[in-house]
């Protein structure tokens, strides 16, 4: 980003000021490190994710011993920076923490090569390994069942010993026909839920962030869902949020209902996201209309679709039927 300097002669054309020219390949890494946190928050990082980023150069700058010139920092340094990290440094490095430092670097060093003070990325030629994580956890239709039966029994006050409560149902059928992320879910607003039409009732996913608005989309909600939002409504007198409380608090209903549905599991939000998921891509939805009602980018949906083929696959050892 350029800022414009206003000229002190009205004919003169106003001057654009590169706010990183004082960057050069002898500038010493913490300045450079300062000056890629500025950019981080110019561009409107989140906070978590910038504390991230600059923790993890903070572990390169003491690797590197000092503050050497960002330009005689070399392939070869990050590599063995790289080995040191997995192999040498005494402490645990999960593949996924390893993942996490090599994209710092690769950002980081892509920034300064991008703005002409380094000739070359450093970190370009490193190799990103995919991390294997886990399959996700998700709900089988008989579990999906029960925990609808529980949140039914939670509405009604029907053998429960409490006071009739709408909120687990609303919230799990919120996010079992929709998908949405936790923080997602807390972001909803009243007003971003459309329920002029009750047998298709609709809900905006809004950002606030600009980086952030392309995960923006509209939702179609379950025939009925409206109805328990005007009893939840009734109950809890929400103003603005949907959900005025904190997301612990949902985490809390979300362990209520797993303990009467008899999950062992548990329920979380995740594993409600994930069975969205596998349902529609079990009925043959659209990939790509799967991947934005997910809110997903096309690089993460790359990593999503593999996990949800192996989620959805027949199980092996399967008999097949001898030909007629």
């Amino acid at each position: 980003m350029t800022v414009e300097q206003l000229s002190l002669f009205p004919d003169e054309e106003p001057r654009a000021v590169d706010p990183y020219a004082d960057l050069t390949v002898d500038s010493p890494l913490p300045v450079a490190m300062e000056r890629f946190r500025d950019h981080l928050v110019q561009q409107e990082y989140a906070e978590n994710t910038v504390k991230s980023f600059l923790g993890d150069l903070g572990i390169l700058k003491r690797y590197l011993e000092g503050s050497p010139p960002i330009g005689q920092i070399s392939t070869k340094d990050l590599q063995d920076y790289m080995h040191w990290l997995q192999y040498e440094r005494g402490k645990p490095c999960s593949p996924k923490s390893y993942a996490r430092r090599l994209t710092t670097l690769k950002v980081f060093f892509a920034w300064l090569a991008d703005l002409g003070v380094l000739p070359a990325d450093p970190a370009a030629p490193l190799i990103h390994k995919p991390v294997q994580a886990p399959l996700p956890r998700f709900l089988y239709d008989d579990q999906v069942d029960r925990v609808l039966v529980a949140t039914r029994q939670m509405m009604t006050g029907e053998d429960l010993a409490k006071k009739p409560d709408p909120r687990p149902h609303l919230l799990v059928t919120l996010l079992l026909h929709t998908g949405i992320k936790k923080q997602e879910c807390m972001g909803i607003k009243l007003a971003h839920i459309d329920t002029s039409n009750p047998a298709g009732p609709v809900v905006h996913i809004r950002y606030d962030n600009a980086r952030m608005q392309y995960k923006e989309r509209r939702l179609r909600l379950p025939a009925g869902w409206a109805q328990t939002l005007a009893a939840y409504r009734r109950v809890y007198e929400p103003r603005d949020f949907l959900f005025p409380c904190t997301a612990r608090n949902l985490e809390y209903v979300l362990a209520n209902v797993a303990k009467l549905a008899g999950l062992a599991d548990g329920l979380s939000f995740e594993m409600l996201r994930w069975t969205c998921a596998v349902r529609d891509f079990r009925a043959s939805m659209d990939p790509d209309q799967l991947r934005r009602k997910l809110g997903l980018s096309r690089m993460s949906w790359q990593e999503t679709e593999p996990k949800l083929v192996r989620l959805i696959a027949p199980p092996l050892g399967e008999e097949e039927e001898s030909p007629p």
